[in-house]
């Protein structure tokens, strides 16, 4: 059997309706023309909307067909024995150019109850950001469900939930039950469990072009809400330049954070886990033992687990997420 290599994948375009065209001016990502793309998934197991390989010999190959045929050398012996033939982590750019709906995800256990795979913890990465653009995480006061419910048929329910202003390079972890919603002009990179289950809130009262609500999901998501209220939603990082540190920890997975301007070593002997690069910044090049390749803002990487040993290096001032599962 040839060799694996890093891999690049065809991303898959959404149209959406609060979609908008950064995905094209800010990523560079050129698409079919579609009037309000608001998603690309970058790297996808989910089925019916799987990425095919790009580059090198396995070009056209889905995700999963990989993880069946390569098992643990593409994505480590133990997250193959947890996972099986999907493949664990959904990657997206994510364009807003009006607010998405406010909605919430069901958490491992709830959705095992209700006949799907898995829930759906996940974290954003602010890719750019406008001068006022917020967005919605969790609670601001507490509530419970009977109050909750009173202001959701009130449509007061923008009085009880928790508004924060972002800017590039701000994250947001949000397990599943957190309530949230993105803003206006906010670009972001979203990494999360596969899972394509959401429980629509509330959609502004928003109609599309035939008139026509959005469907909303208000008894679904009851049981899967968390009306805990914490005291910081935004969360806090230590970034040290040209070394690696830690975002977010959990065992859905971990990301990690390189920004650097001279080359760097990576030893992943250790990890028995695949490895995916997101460059947010710059441009770089990656070398393996049998070759290299480029990367650049915008671009997605992932590095089979058989492969341990990786140099990175940046052609200007670089900006990387590394993410894993430990």
């Amino acid at each position: 059997m040839n060799k694996l290599y890093p891999l690049k994948f065809k991303p898959i375009y959404k149209d959406k309706i609060w979609g908008g065209n950064k995905i094209k001016t800010v990523l560079k990502k050129d698409f079919s023309p579609l009037p309000n793309c608001g998603e690309v998934w970058v790297l996808s197991g989910v089925k019916g909307n799987q990425t095919p390989v790009e580059n090198g010999f396995l070009a056209g190959n889905e995700l999963n067909e990989l993880v069946e045929i390569y098992m643990g050398d593409l994505v480590g012996e133990k997250v193959f024995e947890k996972f099986g033939n999907e493949f664990p982590i959904l990657l997206k750019f994510i364009d807003a150019n009006a607010w998405l709906s406010i909605q919430v995800h069901p958490d491992d256990e709830l959705a095992k109850k209700r006949g799907l795979d898995s829930g759906k913890t996940e974290m954003w990465y602010i890719l750019n950001a406008g001068e006022n653009s917020e967005l919605i995480s969790g609670f601001s006061k507490k509530v419970n469900q009977e109050i909750y419910l009173q202001h959701l048929k009130n449509k007061t329910l923008k009085d009880i939930l928790n508004f924060e202003k972002v800017k590039q390079g701000d994250v947001f972890y949000m397990p599943a039950g957190r309530v949230h919603a993105i803003g206006p002009e906010i670009l972001l990179a979203e990494i999360q469990q596969t899972s394509d289950t959401t429980y629509r809130i509330y959609d502004w009262d928003r109609v599309d072009d035939k008139g026509n609500s959005r469907e909303l999901h208000t008894d679904l998501a009851l049981d899967a809400l968390d009306f805990e209220v914490h005291k910081n939603y935004k969360t806090q990082y230590r970034q040290k330049f040209n070394e690696t540190g830690t975002v977010v920890d959990s065992k859905y997975f971990s990301t990690n954070i390189l920004e650097f301007d001279r080359g760097i070593k990576k030893d992943y002997s250790e990890l028995d886990s695949f490895v995916i690069y997101i460059c947010t910044e710059g441009e770089m090049k990656i070398e393996y033992p049998i070759g290299n390749i480029n990367l650049k803002f915008g671009d997605v990487l992932l590095i089979p687990n058989e492969i341990n040993d990786i140099s990175i290096f940046p052609l200007k001032r670089s900006k990387l997420l590394e993410v894993f599962i430990k």
